[in-house]
């Protein structure tokens, strides 16, 4: 793993998690649900983080932009059933950790198939 990729990954969760935040935060903070033009506006500096990571992984991965989207997803993925499982209580059902195998197997198909 080089350092773009790095970047590129900690890019995406880092963004990932703002953004789970900026659109789920109205369901546990009344400030989030009464103030959603306020949100959007704060989502500007998550935009670039992504912009960075997509320029990063389409670097890393042979100027290719599938790869970047998938990994993306499934790191995606993940980071919303983490946080969702923290702040909103709800847990992995049988469906859902079926698509979280799904989507851990995109992601290695992206980062380790040559």
């Amino acid at each position: 793993m080089n350092k773009e990729f790095i970047l590129c990954v900690l890019f995406l969760m880092v963004g990932q998690t703002f953004v789970w935040f900026q659109l789920n935060g109205q369901f546990i903070w009344k400030w989030f649900d009464e103030n959603p033009f306020l949100l959007s506006l704060i989502g500007v500096p998550f935009s670039y983080l992504f912009i960075i990571s997509t320029r990063l992984g389409y670097q890393v991965f042979g100027n290719v932009l599938w790869a970047q989207r998938l990994v993306g997803f499934g790191l995606g993925i993940f980071i919303f059933t983490v946080l969702t499982w923290v702040f909103i209580g709800e847990g992995v059902t049988t469906k859902t950790f079926i698509s979280l195998v799904l989507a851990t197997i995109i992601v290695f198909i992206q980062v380790f198939w040559k």
